[in-house]
């Protein structure tokens, strides 16, 4: 899972991290967001938490069902740690996948530079990508998972990403047997 605010650079990472593997998915969470067509609420909406959990349930589901068939799986989209334990939770029973969980988090500026500059179809309104920004601004446990990325290219932050998921760093610990409730900030 490579996550964080909006214009983070969490596509394009996933997009050149999925392709270093022989056999990999990217997974890009706005592509599930916009299968709604009809009734669906913006996500940073407060009155979209039913719908974001809905959407959150169906990308695990698929994230996981390519895990089991063998795919690299990258999933690259705003998913905090407040939807991390829905997402565990439709993990296979009996089968230890492991899950990397990886927040690009550009300086507040820099992120809000990146995201209001970005083409048709993205969210570039100030003030929703703020408010996102500052959602991950204090992630608790999950601190040792963040990578600030303002200074860098799309190449050296995709490169941190592998390091940081091959050292495990950012593996989820998952307790056997039981529901996955990982520590929010």
């Amino acid at each position: 899972m490579l996550t964080g605010p909006p214009g983070a650079g969490k596509s394009t990472v996933a997009a050149q991290l999925a392709r270093r593997f022989t056999r990999a998915v990217h997974l890009h969470t706005d592509d599930f967001w916009s299968a709604i067509v009809s009734g669906g609420v913006p996500p940073y909406e407060p009155s979209a938490r039913a719908q974001n959990e809905t959407v959150v349930d169906v990308l695990a589901g698929a994230a996981f069902t390519y895990a089991g068939g063998g795919f690299v799986t990258v999933v690259d989209g705003v998913v905090g740690p407040w939807m991390l334990d829905r997402f565990l939770a439709a993990a296979p029973p009996g089968r230890d996948v492991p899950v990397d969980y990886v927040v690009l988090r550009p300086q507040r500026e820099v992120t809000l530079a990146r995201a209001t500059a970005r083409g048709p179809g993205a969210l570039v309104e100030e003030g929703p990508v703020r408010q996102m920004w500052d959602a991950f601004a204090d992630l608790g446990a999950f601190e040792a998972h963040v990578l600030d990325t303002s200074g860098e290219d799309a190449a050296t932050t995709t490169e941190r990403v592998a390091r940081a998921v091959a050292s495990g760093r950012c593996t989820v610990p998952r307790p056997r047997g039981a529901r996955p409730t990982p520590p929010v900030g």
